[in-house]
């Protein structure tokens, strides 16, 4: 009866949502490359409250991005990328930035975390001002499966599986399976799960170099 449900919710919700997608798509086609239909309902569906909130944002995501499990759930307050990819059973927890990043499955993403699409959005010009977003400068930032990034950390760089991200840390370099991290800038503290029973995504052993 619960599964029932769920299914009907998500079915009412899509139907729901759909005329927002729809705009998105027909702006994206007729102004390309402009996210900016796109950008105003992500402020739109991140302001939606309680459980109608999640199921209609759950929904528009699945929509739009280019990759949104049916199962995730989006809270209260996030915004995310076009680009962003989210898998089966990922957590993202309220007021969240996520930008282009592939987040794994099973993994949490905590409260007011942000994951911007890599450290290079800006550069120091000669002018001396930084400059605007630079598109090509962008990277995709992946969060392996089984993997936590708690509260207000700030990840650019790539987290492996099986991890553990601390409130707070900020991620300038790639982290390996089966670590927890601290600290601004992060470092190692200590392993969550011992190196001979990490297992990768595709569920092989995986060492941690």
């Amino acid at each position: 009866m619960r599964g029932w449900l769920k299914t009907a919710m998500n079915l009412l919700a899509l139907t729901l949502i759909t005329p927002a997608a729809a705009i998105c798509w027909l702006q994206e086609f007729l102004v390309a490359p402009s996210t900016a239909a796109f950008t105003f309902w992500t402020h739109i569906v991140a302001q939606l409250p309680g459980l109608p909130g999640m199921f209609l944002r759950r929904a528009f995501y699945r929509l739009m991005l280019e990759s949104c499990a049916e199962n995730v759930i989006i809270e209260f307050g996030v915004i995310l990328n076009r680009r962003a990819v989210l898998e089966s059973g990922a957590y993202i927890g309220p007021h969240a930035l996520i930008g282009w990043v592939r987040i794994g499955q099973n993994s949490l993403i905590g409260s007011r975390a942000s994951i911007p699409s890599g450290g290079n959005q800006h550069s120091f010009l000669p002018s001396g001002t930084w400059s605007t977003t630079d598109p090509s400068a962008l990277r995709l930032v992946t969060i392996g499966a089984n993997t936590w990034v708690g509260e207000g950390a700030v990840v650019m760089a790539d987290v492996g599986s099986q991890c553990m991200v601390a409130a707070g840390a900020v991620v300038a370099s790639a982290v390996p399976d089966g670590i927890m991290v601290a600290g601004n800038p992060a470092r190692f503290v200590r392993r969550v799960v011992p190196q001979a029973e990490l297992v990768s995504d595709d569920a092989r052993l995986s060492p941690v170099r």
